[in-house]
Parts: structure tokens; sequence; C-alpha cells
């Protein structure tokens, strides 16, 4: 016969059976984008390999993937901030192209030097993210909308500029050909790229700001609730204003650094780019109402989609079901952080 006191201690029993699964669950989804990177590491370590060589591991290719998800990788930091605010930019991948565009033929055609380029093309990214942020705050229109039509206008003004076709980078002296020192953009130092190395300085400055600073606290206190930030005295337009040109500046860093790397600028260059850096955000445990994220899980989304694009490639998976996989990628990570909220 069944006492009270022998089914209280079956019931305990199952409880703490339980326990700890729920808990093995919960450390998972918290840290789901440190575990999804090694896991697609262990997968990519394990299967790309070739006459018993393990093409993955190579010096040189993991030298390729951190170079190859560095331009990303920047853009996926300001859009962190952008999604942090509980907003979106669709023009990154537009002012990318345009960026590229401008550095090359401002250097080619109209033999301007490394260091006006560079603050010209800045200027260019940090009036598009103006443009945006401006637009969605004093007109109320949603950034959706603005973004998707600033898109547009960057893509169309690179196709003005350059009549529609790449301007191709040269080296050299003289009128015709870019500054040498702007090869560096695209170089190796110590046999690590140094797209990554900027990548990387980027990522430390902003984890910095966000966690150490009265700016990055704005942050999160509008994406979390941005009645109660406004009512506290936050000046919610200005940080919001603030953080789209800080979008656009790092789009043009990653447009200039794409045009060092494949030695070219096209109004072309960029297409889908927004995409991937909203899904290394989602990916890296960014709530996309807002309010939750940080830059190390960006980082490491940029770099779970690096590698799997990568160990897709070695194996010679096709290109469209690479797209595929991606998406099934990104629900499951907006899964997660579901279940994380």
């Amino acid at each position: 016969m069944t006492t009270p006191k022998t089914l209280f201690k079956s019931n305990a029993f199952k409880q703490s059976d339980v326990l700890p699964k729920n808990q093995l669950l919960s450390l998972l989804i918290r840290f789901q984008s440190l575990f999804g990177l090694l896991l697609v590491i262990g997968a990519a370590s394990i299967i790309c390999t070739r006459d018993g060589e393990n093409l993955f591991l190579a010096p040189t290719n993991l030298a390729n993937v951190v170079r190859s998800i560095s331009e990303n990788g920047i853009m996926a930091i300001g859009m962190t901030l952008v999604i942090l605010i509980g907003g979106i930019d669709l023009s990154v991948g537009a002012i990318l192209g345009l960026t590229a565009t401008a550095a090359a033929d401002l250097m080619m055609n109209r033999s301007m030097g490394m260091l006006e380029t560079i603050v010209i093309v800045l200027a260019l990214g940090a009036a598009f993210g103006a443009f945006n942020g401006i637009v969605s705050t004093k007109l109320g229109i949603q950034a959706f909308i603005v973004t998707l039509a600033s898109m547009s206008i960057a893509r169309g003004l690179a196709r003005f500029w350059s009549g529609g076709i790449g301007i191709p980078v040269a080296y050299g002296k003289g009128a015709g050909a870019a500054p040498q020192a702007f090869s560096i953009l695209g170089e190796r130092i110590g046999g690590i790229p140094v797209p990554a190395i900027c990548f990387l300085f980027l990522g430390i400055i902003f984890i910095i700001m966000l966690n150490y600073t009265k700016f990055g606290r704005h942050v999160y206190a509008i994406g979390g609730n941005e009645t109660a930030a406004h009512l506290s005295g936050i000046k919610i337009n200005r940080v919001k204003i603030m953080i789209y040109v800080t979008a656009g500046v790092l789009s043009a860093i990653a447009g200039t650094i794409h045009a060092a790397q494949v030695s070219q600028g096209s109004p072309n260059d960029g297409i889908g780019y927004e995409l991937n850096a909203i899904a290394a955000v989602a990916i890296g445990g960014t709530s996309l109402a807002g309010g939750k994220g940080t830059i190390v899980g960006t980082i490491i989304g940029a770099l779970i989609l690096g590698v799997l694009d990568n160990m897709l490639g070695l194996k010679n998976v096709n290109t469209n079901l690479q797209l595929v996989v991606k998406g099934l990628i990104i629900i499951i990570a907006v899964v997660l952080q579901k279940q994380k909220s």
C-alpha cells in the first residue's frame, strides 16, 4: 500500500532526477552560440579530410575563414546595436557596395590619397546612417521601410557613380593608380589577415562600449523598455540616430576593406550581406525584439557562419543547399531564443 510518506519520497526522487536535465537544457540555451561554434568546428574537423590530411585545420584555411567573416562581422557589430534598440537596418550591404565603389573611384579616377579616400568613404557611410536614424525617429517611419528605401538609394547611387560596372584597383605611382599602402588592408601580418585584426579590434571597442559606458546602458534600456527609458531621462532619438550612424560607418569600414581584398569596387558588391549580418546577430543570441544580446555572441555567430560556409565549400556542397542549411540554422537559433526568454 502506498503511503503519503512513500509517495512524497517517490515524487522527490522524480524531481531530483528531472532537475539536472532541466539545468543542462538551460545551460545549452544560455550558451547556444558557444556550443554551436564548438559543434560546427568539431564537425568540420572530422569530415573535412582528404587523403588523410585535415583540410579544415590547415593554417591557410583557418586564416581564410577568419578573413572571410571579417566584413560580415564588422557589419554585424553595427547590426547588433541596431537590433538591441529594437530596430533593423537593411541598407548595410548596399552601403558596403557604395563605399567600395567610392573608394575605388576616388583613388583610381580622382587621384586621391588613401587617407583622403577613407575620410570621405566613412563620411558617406555616416551620412546614410544619419539619414536612416533621422527619418525613422523624427518622421516616425518604421526602420524597416526607411532602411529598405536607403538600400535602394545606395545601390542606385553606386551604379550611377560607376556607370554600372566595377572599378578595378591597381597599385603604383602617379595618376590612375591607388596608393600601395591601401593594399595592406587586404594582406596578412604574421600570417593573420589584416581584415580579421580590424574585426577583432572593433569588436573589443564595442564590447567595452556596451558593457562599461553610459551609452551602452542607454542602448540596453531603450531596447528593454523604451517608455521607461524616456521617463528616466534618456534622449531616445539622439541615441537611436547615433546607433544608425555607427552602423553606417561600420558598413563603410567593411566596404573599404572589401575594395582592398578583392582589388575592385563594384556597385553589385554586398548584395545579401545584410541578411548575413542579421543571421550572425540572431545566431549569436541577440533578441530580435531588442534589449538582450552581446557583441561577443555576434562575433561567435559570425564565426559559426564562416566555419559552416567553409565546411560546406570544402565538401563541395551545392551553394543553393548551403543557403537552405543557413536558413534552418537561423530558425533554430530563434527558437532557442524563445526558450531562453
